[in-house]
């Protein structure tokens, strides 16, 4: 059977990810329904227990690893679930179940920080505002542009008026060293170029290290840092920040008008793992396509998609949303 790319299908995962050529697939990444947590019209996710619940999960996962090219990546974002007031760790448990049964490498767990999460007022814990995204491998030649990745990076904005005192520590502490006038000096102008940098946005942040007031951790193995701290008395340590790009995406989620998806994550989400695990042109496959955010990801950054969907409406409104954006082109896969 030739599936049609660029299209979403209606019908059960199981059944139509079957029908796809072994070794094809360039991303495999979704959302499946997580564990009696919302009812998303029948299906997985209904499971009486965990342990159920994990072996169709890991029933698919077999299929992905099928269908996954030997260079290609697979990205699973699950959400947790509370018993008797325990957290039960359910996407743990799935990411240790699939090391343990699929011939696969777990490269990371990156972290999605909600800036908005829902609002529930808790007496006894704090509100949840995280949910995990695996990042599993089938050979370490995966396919990864960390060049393309860093490029999306929004720019650092111009600090405000709130970062008057940036620095104004080590003002102080240079006053108390026992550096000498010149030192000093020189370490007084460093210190307002730095504050200057920080301010324009050209840097994160910074730490300063003086002579006598900090330890020294440098110790021979620093080279120029060392070689600064022994002529000055003091280093300068720039923090460039996102650029060294951590396990952590930090946004918000997205509603979209006309949706009655209980769970939809961010287009913007999904766009990051495509730069970083796709190239253009690229397959990219999601079992539980839902309202179609990994649909509009890749045509907005030029992948192809196939879309699996058991619920007819959100099929319907995952379409009517992509139309919204460019028609695309009758492609058979």
């Amino acid at each position: 059977m030739n599936l049609p790319l660029n299209s979403i299908l209606c019908g059960d995962c199981f059944d139509l990810i079957r029908t796809i050529p072994s070794n094809s697939i360039n991303l495999v990444i979704t959302s499946p329904p997580y564990f009696q947590q919302r009812d998303y019209g029948g299906g997985i996710g209904n499971e009486k227990t965990v342990s159920e619940y994990l072996e169709i999960l890991l029933a698919l996962m077999a299929e992905c690893v099928r269908v996954i090219k030997d260079d290609g990546n697979i990205v699973f974002n699950l959400g947790d679930k509370y018993e008797d007031s325990s957290l039960l760790l359910v996407p743990h448990q799935f990411a240790l179940e699939v090391v343990r049964r699929c011939p696969l490498k777990l490269v990371n767990l990156i972290t999605w920080v909600k800036r908005n999460p829902t609002p529930r007022q808790f007496k006894r814990r704090l509100v949840s505002s995280t949910e995990p995204f695996f990042h599993f491998v089938k050979s370490d030649q995966y396919y990864y542009d960390m060049d393309s990745f860093m490029a999306n990076e929004r720019p650092r904005k111009e600090r405000n008026g709130a970062d008057t005192r940036v620095g104004t520590r080590y003002f102080e502490l240079i006053e108390q060293s026992n550096l000498t006038p010149e030192q000093k000096q020189l370490g007084r102008q460093k210190l307002i170029e730095v504050i200057q940098e920080v301010k324009a946005g050209k840097i994160e942040g910074f730490r300063m290290k003086i002579a006598g007031i900090h330890a020294e951790p440098f110790g021979g193995q620093a080279g120029g840092r060392q070689i600064q701290l022994d002529k000055n008395g003091f280093t300068i340590i720039r923090i460039y920040g996102n650029p060294i790009k951590r396990d952590v995406i930090e946004m918000s989620v997205e509603s979209v008008k006309g949706s009655n998806h209980p769970a939809m994550y961010p287009v913007a989400l999904v766009k990051e793992f495509l730069l970083l695990l796709t190239q253009e042109n690229d397959v990219v496959l999601d079992p539980f396509m839902g309202s179609g955010s990994t649909a509009v990801a890749c045509k907005q950054t030029k992948r192809h998609y196939i879309g699996f969907d058991l619920n007819p409406e959100y099929c319907a409104f995952a379409e009517k949303r992509l139309q919204e954006i460019i028609p695309h082109p009758p492609l058979l896969f």
